[in-house]
C-alpha cells in the first residue's frame, strides 16, 4: 500500500440518503436491478477496509420531505461513519415549489445528520444541458448557494456536480433525460471518491469525445420517442399525484456487507 493510500481516511460503513439518482437509476444489471454511483463507491471502500457495511435508502420519485421524514431518522440511529445526502431536485423541478419549505427541510435534515456520523456529503446535483435545466436553473443555484452554506456550516463535504463539464453532456443521460447511464454514475462516483480525499483513478470531468451531431430526422425521432414513452407518463403521474416510487421499499434497508452478484 502506497504513501498516498496510508493516509486516506477509512470509512468502515456507509449509509446512502436520496431519490432515483442515489438509488441508481438508469444503470441497470442484467437481472434489471439498478447499480448507480452510490454502488459503485460502496464495491470500492469495501476493498480498503475490512467488514465494511452498506445500506441505500434511496427510492426514486421520493421528495425533500419523504426523505426527511422517511430516511433521515433510520439514517441517523445507524451511526454509519459515511453518510452521502442528495433530495430537492424532484421538488425544484415540479411546476410549482416552495424553496424557502425545501431549504428547511435540508437544513433539519443535516441538522440531524451531521453529529451522527463522520463525514456527511451533500452534493449540487448534475444537470444534462438543454431546454430543462435552463427553465430551472435559477431554482436550481439557489437551492444549490443554501446546500453551500450548510456545508460549512455542519462540516460536510460538498461535491459539485452541476459545474461539471462533462455531466451535462447529453450523452451521458438516459434517454429519459432525467437520469445519469453507467458511465455518468461511474463518473460520479469517482468525483465522491475524490472528494473524500481518496486516491484518483481517473479525471470524472474528462470531456467526452466530440460528436457529429445528429441530423435533423434523428433529433425528431428521439424527441418524439422520449415525448411518447417518458414525458407523456411523467406528466401523467405528476397530474395524478402518482410516483415511481410509491409503495417501493429501499433496496437496501440495513447496514450489511456490499456482495452482489455480477
Amino acid at each position: 500500500m502506497d504513501a498516498e493510500m496510508d493516509n486516506a481516511p477509512g470509512f468502515a460503513s456507509f449509509v446512502a440518503l436520496g431519490d432515483s439518482f442515489t438509488e441508481g437509476m438508469s444503470d441497470a444489471r442484467p437481472d434489471g436491478t439498478y447499480r448507480g454511483w452510490a454502488d459503485l463507491l460502496a464495491q470500492r471502500l469495501a476493498g480498503r477496509t475490512e467488514g465494511f457495511t452498506y445500506a441505500n435508502l434511496a427510492v426514486r420519485g421520493k421528495l425533500i420531505r419523504q426523505i426527511a421524514e422517511d430516511q433521515v431518522p433510520a439514517a441517523a440511529a445507524m451511526g454509519a461513519d459515511l453518510v452521502t445526502l442528495v433530495g430537492g431536485l424532484n421538488d425544484v423541478l415540479r411546476p410549482r415549489c416552495d424553496l424557502g419549505l425545501i431549504c428547511g427541510l435540508l437544513e433539519r435534515s443535516v441538522a440531524e445528520l451531521a453529529p451522527n456520523c463522520k463525514q456527511l456529503v451533500l452534493m449540487r446535483s448534475p444537470g444534462r444541458r438543454g431546454p430543462v435545466l435552463e427553465r430551472y436553473r435559477g431554482r436550481m443555484e439557489r437551492l444549490f448557494a443554501f446546500i453551500d452554506e450548510l456545508g460549512a456550516r455542519h462540516g460536510a463535504l460538498v461535491v459539485d456536480l452541476f459545474s461539471s463539464r462533462a455531466l451535462g453532456d447529453p450523452r451521458l443521460w438516459a434517454e429519459d433525460r432525467l437520469h445519469l447511464t453507467a458511465e455518468g454514475h461511474r463518473r460520479v462516483a469517482e468525483a465522491v471518491w475524490q472528494g473524500l480525499g481518496l486516491p484518483a483513478r481517473f479525471d470524472w470531468d474528462e470531456p467526452l469525445p466530440q460528436a457529429v451531431p445528429a441530423g435533423w430526422y434523428a433529433r425528431r425521432t428521439a424527441d418524439l420517442r422520449f415525448a411518447r414513452e417518458h414525458l407523456l407518463p411523467w406528466i401523467g403521474r405528476r397530474l395524478t399525484g402518482r410516483s415511481t416510487g410509491d409503495g417501493r421499499a429501499p433496496k437496501r434497508p440495513e447496514l450489511a456487507p456490499p456482495v452482489w452478484d455480477e
